[in-house]
């Protein structure tokens, strides 16, 4: 058995103090010579950001708000994990694992937990209930950083899948965006795995070879928005699976560093036209960002971009052959029409695109 222990978020208060003592004597560069965002994220935004971060944010309301349920942590394949484990009140609830991404966190999950553990009190049926079970990313907040090599996706799925099985569940249902949908989209790969059936909304699958020498309009319009994303928004990209460990020294000793490089993405690929704060507040946006922080994780949340697209990667991406359902929201950067997806998921039995909403989905929406 692998040992389940409860766990208590409990940050010192100096390390708060170091924190607002980095933020008000940050060394700031120059602005921006364009106002339109396309040299990086806004430097007058972000003085304010960092303004109210250092003088009017309150971390333990997050902290208490997150040790109001329930914590754990477990120790799989020789590495420590942290999960929020949230138990509905109809004991037939359906266990349903979810997986965050980068630049997110559990964070994204707070405001959904209780409509999906409790849907009776917001509107929906309590037979729709689900028990929850959100863990956190190895090297991401309070999980433990690997020190070897090797945790890719598809390894995190096997130990998400030994996970829900310590937890009693044989059989569940999983959840995922981002890295998450990566994870997700592997645990509905496994051959032996118990999760059985999966849901994402950003489906890792790319286009077709009909999409490239013969595109509809559907694929001209995803091929086109993933070029634009391709030459203007990657560049995160290329940095933390090339050189996650370069980019993790500024992130590790510069909190204006950190919250930038986390807050373009919320910029971007959100959709809250044209400002982040029109869909979350600020103290929201500061919660994620202190995940990454607190726990001086910037290097090694930024190597599952290596472990994947390492040039010596010799992983093949398996198909998906239990029901899977996918949500594609409309600011979503890099999908593709069902046809795109079909490649992978070979059992589609649920396909929607919906009106508003984008990479943080959960989050957002």
């Amino acid at each position: 058995m692998n040992s389940i222990k409860p766990f208590n978020l409990d940050i010192r208060t100096d390390e708060i103090d170091n924190l607002k003592i980095r933020l008000n004597n940050a060394r700031w560069p120059e602005p921006e010579t364009v106002d339109d965002g396309t040299q990086g994220l806004s430097t007058s935004y972000l003085r304010k950001f960092c303004g109210y971060w250092a003088n009017g944010y309150d971390w333990y309301t997050i902290q208490k708000r997150i040790n109001d349920l329930d914590n754990y942590t477990i120790t799989i394949d020789s590495l420590n994990f942290h999960f929020i484990h949230v138990r509905s009140s109809y004991p037939e609830a359906k266990p349903l694992l979810l997986t965050h991404g980068w630049p997110g966190s559990i964070i994204e999950f707070l405001k959904i937990l209780e409509p999906l553990a409790e849907p009776q009190k917001h509107g929906g049926m309590i037979e729709e209930a689900c028990h929850l079970i959100c863990p956190t990313l190895p090297g991401f907040g309070f999980s433990e950083k690997p020190k070897r090599t090797g945790w890719g996706v598809e390894r995190i799925a096997r130990a998400w899948d030994t996970l829900m099985s310590e937890l009693g569940y044989h059989e569940y249902f999983a959840q995922g965006g981002d890295w998450g949908a990566g994870v997700t989209t592997a645990l509905g790969s496994l051959k032996d795995g118990k999760c059985r059936s999966i849901h994402v909304n950003m489906p890792t699958s790319g286009p077709t070879q009909k999409a490239l020498r013969d595109p509809s309009e559907s694929d001209r319009k995803a091929l086109e928005k993933g070029k634009r994303f391709s030459s203007q928004g990657l560049g995160y990209h290329k940095v933390q699976s090339t050189r996650p460990q370069t980019i993790g020294y500024l992130l590790a000793d510069s909190p204006i560093g950190q919250a930038a490089w986390i807050l373009e993405k919320f910029w971007e690929w959100t959709d809250c036209a044209g400002h982040p704060e029109n869909i979350f507040t600020r103290d929201e946006l500061i919660d994620n960002v202190m995940f990454y922080w607190l726990t001086n994780c910037g290097a090694s949340s930024a190597r599952i971009y290596w472990e994947t697209f390492n040039p010596n990667q010799k992983i093949k991406p398996q198909p998906v052959l239990i029901p899977s359902a996918i949500s594609l929201f409309p600011k979503e950067n890099m999908v593709g029409p069902r046809s795109w997806s079909e490649q992978r998921y070979k059992n589609i039995i649920y396909w929607n695109e919906l009106d508003k909403g984008g990479h943080f989905a959960a989050f957002e929406q």
